[in-house]
């Protein structure tokens, strides 16, 4: 790195894009700041025409300035979109001057747009990184990242509604099937109650039939009674028997008959 006389109002220092030149003094707007030199290259000689390099800088169609040199210390100078200094070119004179264009504070950095080839060729393949470009890609960085929380706001609130909607079917389904368990219940209960009455009806009670059927081993109806058997229906035969008198007895006539009985 070329020394630098402490009168010169600027410094080499570590920059975002590697080694830069920053203010160490205040330079005023219009101020001249430091020469852009180094050896001519004529075009039309095939050995200058053929040397390539980041620092030729074009006077014109013949003429350029290779700043490769050392000594050239606006070679560190980096370009900037929207720069605080620019270029004066001076054909006639071959001579390149940079000056402030803004008030400069001690500590800025100095900086000038290159141009369009030089952005085209150099910087736009690898990216801009002059303090306007990272300003914009913060913006763009910035608005993506709220358009992906605005997006995954969205995206969780279409599914809380999704769930909510699911929820409130699931809830219909349930006081359905509710619904119907209470229905199919006192459906049930119902059909309980006739089948109580239905055997209360002419079937078992308390163990006995009803409606002329068995109660308590008897039979109604003229059929069998006590469990004895069948009971003679009353025909020709029946009536043609003697029936046996019957007469009442008086106590005395009574006990006459008993003595009897007993001798």
């Amino acid at each position: 790195m070329p020394a630098i006389s402490t009168k010169k109002p600027y410094r080499v220092g570590r920059s975002r894009t590697g080694l830069g030149l920053f203010a160490t003094k205040p330079i005023k707007k219009g101020a001249k700041i430091v020469r852009y030199f180094g050896p001519l290259l004529d075009s039309r000689k095939k050995k200058d025409d053929a040397i390539e390099n980041k620092y030729l800088f074009e006077l014109s169609g013949r003429w350029t300035i290779d700043g490769s040199v050392r000594e050239n210390i606006a070679r560190y100078i980096n370009h900037a979109c929207k720069p605080n200094a620019e270029s004066d070119v001076m054909p006639r004179k071959r001579k390149v001057v940079i000056r402030a264009i803004k008030n400069i504070s001690p500590g800025e950095e100095i900086n000038y747009d290159y141009g369009t080839d030089y952005f085209k060729a150099y910087l736009k393949p690898i990216g801009c990184k002059c303090d306007a470009c990272e300003k914009k890609r913060k913006k763009k960085r910035a608005e993506a990242r709220a358009e992906r929380l605005r997006l995954k706001a969205k995206a969780e609130r279409k599914a809380l509604k999704k769930a909510e909607k699911q929820a409130a079917k699931a809830r219909e389904r349930l006081e359905e099937e509710l619904k119907l368990e209470l229905k199919r219940s006192l459906n049930g209960r119902a059909n309980g109650g006739k089948a109580n009455g239905s055997k209360a009806n002419g079937k078992l009670a308390n163990g006995k039939l009803t409606n002329g059927k068995h109660a308590n081993g008897k039979h109604f109806n003229g059929s069998f009674s006590n469990g004895h058997g069948r009971s003679k229906v009353p025909g020709p035969s029946a009536a043609a028997e003697p029936k046996a008198s019957t007469k009442l007895l008086t106590p005395a006539t009574a006990i006459g008959q008993e003595q009897q009985a007993s001798a």
